[in-house]
């Protein structure tokens, strides 16, 4: 009798291969302690690059691991057999490694457990190591038994067993080397023992830069958690910039950058404010001020400032730590798509799609050999490193309908020589009925260069069109007052 899970949700794939959904575990429990887990983990681990290695990790007592590409995955087993559960919710049963896994369990008096792991693809011969993508294809729809016989599962912590935890880490790799340390489709992952930052550098070395691993993971005793792997270098185009505040006026905050989908619209990637000098701050601010654009899409920087958009015109090279095309629950990573009209030279919303969250983000050059194209601004230069759904797709596809003008009201006054400008816009934005949007936008924006801080904005949403006509009566009325002359 299976208690782990309810075989009547299942989808069999292929042989005994089957797939479900997290509510075909009995116990609801399960899925939320797995959650939980792999936030911790994720929340502990410090990213860093081969350079940070002898400037960051102390000397310490390291347990110094190969770096898996691969789904990471909780294998449950209750005494008897063994499934696998991820964050997000799939429920695997039935592949080889899970008979191994609970045989090895069962003759070591294990009663219960849950081992943290990665789920990968033993790679063609052809193949330097494994990919998570390879993965995805072969775990979602299996052409054959053989495709699915190289599922492997590599164990590097316990989350808990025969309901006992391991606040250690050295006491719990110890436990998973004595358990799983001759197994074949189950097996720990490559791990040495360490102390210096030197070990660790000299096994990013050889994993990573010779064998082409896609990092290395050092646990220290104390010191916590670093994750390690080469830097990531993409082309992408400058579409917003903020200015600094306070001593930094005049320079440069950070730039918004994206890269093109095949359909050429531009998808948001990240914001870049890390790896420009004083000067480029002021020559490239200067220069993005000139080229200013209306946008229906707005967004904001981690000082709370709005981007001010531009034209598509500059490309710059970044490079990030890592990307992250997943939460830490499995969901994806929805950024902005966006439609660029040169006639009205301005940007129109198409919708949020899945791409990825860039890690410690730095500008490395400026890229006046490259042109504003699909190709050269591919976002390839992302799938091609981690799976993004839907990338393939048209996002003109999945256009939502476009947003209608309801009213707007343009005011100025001059004070001590200098024009103010006051701006209230109402739109429906006929996008409800995604869950995405609210039915009705108010937006108000104030700018007086005499104040510290010039512009300023302001957005109310409803979705009642009474409550934002109540919305746009108090703001008239507050902001439209005597000695503003209204121009539109």
């Amino acid at each position: 009798m299976d208690t782990l899970i309810d075989r009547s949700r299942l989808v069999y794939k292929i042989g005994n291969y089957a797939t479900g959904l997290a509510n075909a575990l009995k116990d609801p429990m399960l899925h939320p302690k797995v959650q939980m887990f792999r936030r911790k983990m994720a929340a502990t681990m410090r990213p860093l690059d081969k350079s940070d290695i002898s400037q960051k990790i102390p000397t310490d007592n390291y347990h110094i691991s190969r770096k898996i590409d691969g789904e990471f995955t909780v294998l449950l087993f209750d005494g008897e057999s063994a499934i696998t559960v991820n964050p997000g919710g799939t429920v695997r049963t039935g592949l080889d490694f899970m008979a191994e896994a609970a045989s090895l369990l069962k003759k070591a008096g294990i009663k219960q457990a849950a081992i943290a792991g990665e789920l990968y693809v033993q790679p063609d011969e052809d193949k330097t190591r494994p990919r998570v993508r390879d993965l995805m294809v072969i775990a979602r729809k299996p052409e054959n038994e053989s495709e699915v016989k190289r599922l492997k599962f590599a164990a590097f912590d316990i989350v808990e067993c025969d309901q006992k935890t391991y606040p250690v880490y050295a006491d719990s790799w110890n436990a998973i080397a004595a358990i799983f340390g001759k197994g074949k489709n189950i097996h720990p992952v490559e791990t040495v023992i360490g102390e210096k930052p030197a070990q660790i550098q000299e096994y990013f070395e050889q994993w990573v830069e010779s064998e082409g691993a896609e990092g290395v993971v050092a646990r220290g005793k104390s010191s916590g958690i670093f994750k390690i792997k080469p830097r990531h270098n993409i082309d992408a185009i400058v579409l917003g910039f903020t200015e600094g505040t306070d001593d930094r006026i005049g320079m440069l905050h950070d730039v918004l950058v994206g890269i093109m989908r095949k359909d050429e619209t531009f998808q948001l990637l990240t914001h870049v404010g890390g790896g420009f000098t004083d000067k480029m701050r002021r020559n490239l601010l200067s220069d993005l001020k000139d080229i200013v654009v209306d946008s229906e899409y707005s967004e904001i920087n981690s000082d709370r400032v709005a981007y001010r958009m531009v034209e598509p015109k500059y490309i710059i090279e970044i490079s990030c730590l890592d990307l992250m095309a997943e939460t830490t629950r499995q969901g994806t990573i929805d950024k902005m798509v966006l439609n660029w009209n040169a006639s009205q030279k301005r940007y129109e919303v198409i919708r949020r799609m899945p791409l990825v969250n860039a890690i410690s983000p730095q500008f490395v050059k400026f890229r006046e050999d490259k042109s504003v194209n699909p190709e050269d601004l591919r976002i390839e230069q992302i799938t091609d490193l981690v799976e993004v759904p839907l990338a393939d797709r048209s996002a003109k596809a999945y256009k939502l309908p476009e947003s209608t003008l309801l009213k707007r009201r343009v005011a100025t006054k001059t004070l001590k020589g200098a024009e103010m400008v006051r701006k209230l816009v109402m739109w429906k934005t006929n996008k409800e009925s995604s869950d995405e949007y609210p039915a009705y936008v108010l937006h108000f924006t104030d700018f007086s260069p005499n104040r510290k801080d010039p512009l300023s904005r302001e957005i109310r949403v409803s979705n009642s069109e009474e409550q934002i006509e109540a919305l746009w009566l108090e703001m008239e009325k507050k902001n439209f007052v005597r000695g503003w002359k209204v121009i539109d």
